[in-house]
């Protein structure tokens, strides 16, 4: 970046403007995945995105199949607009059960497979153990590519999830932050780079970047 604010991605990249969503599986307030969201939003708001927090919980989202309801419609309409707006979603779970959360498996389900197509998706898996959420992880990249989202290549798994965070929200482990900046920080890039049509660049680096597990 030059110092005016440029970067080297040209007048397209620089004008784009782009939202990133964080949507944590989890309908605890004080839940560490709901944290390790929050914090990767804001390496996404670090390179100039729009970011907005989705709480599933104030959604009152109804089980798939209810939607059309009369109490069902109202919560499930805000929440698909919020997801329609967006560029870009960081997305978090628990590791229930060798899985992610059945909350945020019924909030994708009541999405149409077009609110994710062509979009940047940053994963974010949560265990209370130490070996970490890779099979959350794995579980959602693969729904996230069923979709057609694009899963950028930093991805964070966090063990140990009752001491993963302080008292004030940030990561205890520096690398664990620095992880997840990095996952906010790629979700805003790719989807400013895909939003100007910057289509060789978007896949020379997609193909280029290391992916990280976490």
């Amino acid at each position: 970046m030059t110092r005016d604010g440029a970067t080297p991605y040209g007048a397209a990249y620089d004008a784009a403007v782009v939202t990133v969503v964080g949507i944590a599986g989890s309908m605890r307030p004080t839940s560490t995945t709901r944290k390790a969201v929050r914090y990767a939003l804001r390496g996404a708001e670090d390179a100039r995105a729009r970011v907005q927090m989705l709480d599933l919980a104030a959604y009152d989202l109804p089980f798939l199949g209810h939607e059309q309801t009369d109490a069902g419609r109202t919560g499930t309409e805000r929440f698909l607009s919020a997801l329609r707006s967006a560029d870009g979603i960081l997305m978090g779970s628990p590791q229930l059960h060798g899985s992610f959360s059945g909350v945020l498996k019924n909030a994708i389900d009541l999405a149409e497979r077009e609110i994710f197509s062509g979009k940047m998706l940053g994963l974010i898996g949560v265990a209370g153990g130490r070996l970490g959420a890779s099979d959350t992880l794995s579980h959602l990249r693969a729904v996230a590519r069923s979709l057609g989202a694009w899963v950028v290549p930093t991805e964070v798994s966090i063990g140990n999830a009752d001491r993963a965070f302080d008292a004030d929200g940030d990561p205890v482990e520096r690398s664990i932050g620095e992880r997840l900046l990095q996952a906010g920080r790629q979700v805003a890039h790719f989807a400013r780079l895909h939003k100007c049509g910057d289509h060789l660049t978007f896949l020379k680096e997609m193909e280029g970047a290391t992916a990280d597990p976490g």
